[in-house]
């Protein structure tokens, strides 16, 4: 199968182990690696610069639908955090998140319990980031050097483009690592998707997988490569956001309590679906970047193939355009979203 450019999340703390089906990590067209996104070879050469792609190895991340159909309220607890299961619920509900590690360094103490309800948090009720300046250096996608460079300017300027709306929840803008690996994770798997890209919760780093990368490359136009990558990028900054807003780690715990696959893979890509559409966002508001580049990332985002752990193509299309031309982050609330606009 070819390659699809997205990313993966790795397992965070308690976090289910490695799925038979792949997660996405950032995966070049074709192809998707658990937790990343994976694009069709054919899909780029025809329709051009890919879309940002998932979670842990990146690819560009649902939640239960039995889960889903009440409120998914989380209590995140000091040191110890467990989720009430419902009434009448037989198999116990996940451990939520603990965004208290990552707010105000102001509070005297730290704060005791906090709720993160994934269907209805206040992030949602935020405006869109206001632009940033941003002028990114040349990319050489088969050095590690020129991807050092340019995902560090990029990285500086989504943190720019971020801290003002974490700041407006109470949370501080923690800049995450980017790094870049010459091992494919992807080797001897067997798993659908090729990983470009991934993001960990736990050290707070993006990697990028160099032999992926420039693979796929090959078939990206000069012209868009900045724009692909770039949204690659966004796309795995959209799960740093997740995780600083206590959403990431209660993705996993939905993953890790889903009564069957079907359920965990749903899960799975609710929340790479949400980080698609924070990547839209995020190009929407990197100053440079013109409705036409949006446009044809979308377009390569809609061309790749359908996965498991990220989506239709269709889907992914639709949840990167929603980013990137809605007003309000609620755009992004894929938890509360029909079935359909989650296939």
């Amino acid at each position: 199968m070819e390659p699809t450019p997205d990313g993966e999340r790795l397992p965070g703390p308690g976090s289910p182990s490695a799925p038979t089906v792949p997660r996405s990590p950032q995966a070049a067209p074709g192809a998707a690696a658990p937790g990343a996104t994976a694009w069709p070879a054919a899909a780029w050469a025809a329709n051009g610069p890919p879309p940002r792609p998932d979670r842990t190895p990146v690819v560009w991340v649902a939640v239960a639908a039995a889960a889903l159909t009440s409120v998914t309220t989380f209590t995140v607890c000091v040191l110890l955090v467990v989720l009430a299961p419902p009434a009448q619920q037989p198999q116990p509900a996940p451990a939520a998140a603990d965004p208290a590690r990552h707010t105000s360094e102001e509070f005297a103490a730290r704060p005791a319990a906090v709720e993160v309800d994934v269907t209805d948090h206040p992030a949602y009720d935020l405006p869109a980031p206001e632009p940033v300046a941003c002028s990114l250096p040349a990319l050489d996608p088969d050095s590690a050097d020129s991807w050092r460079a340019f995902s560090g300017t990029l990285s500086g300027c989504l943190t720019e483009l971020w801290r003002p709306r974490l700041e407006e929840l109470g949370l501080r803008s923690v800049e995450p690592e980017f790094r870049v690996t010459r091992t494919n994770p992807d080797a001897g798997s067997g798993r659908q998707g090729m990983t470009l890209a991934y993001y960990e919760g736990e050290p707070m780093a993006v990697t990028v997988v160099l032999p992926n990368v420039t693979k796929l490359a090959a078939q990206v136009p000069q012209t868009d490569q900045v724009g692909v990558w770039s949204q690659l990028l966004a796309h795995e900054y959209g799960h740093h956001v997740q995780q600083l807003a206590g959403i990431l780690d209660v993705s996993y715990a939905l993953e890790r309590e889903a009564p069957d696959e079907e359920a965990r893979m749903e899960a799975l890509r609710r929340t790479e679906l949400q980080a698609e559409c924070l990547s839209g966002v995020a190009m929407r508001g990197l100053e440079g970047v013109g409705d036409d580049e949006i446009d044809r990332v979308g377009a390569f985002i809609a061309g790749g193939n359908d996965l498991d752990t990220h989506g239709s193509g269709g889907n992914r299309r639709h949840w990167f355009d929603s980013g990137a031309h809605q007003d309000t982050l609620g755009a992004c609330n894929t938890y509360a979203a029909p079935d359909s606009e989650i296939r």
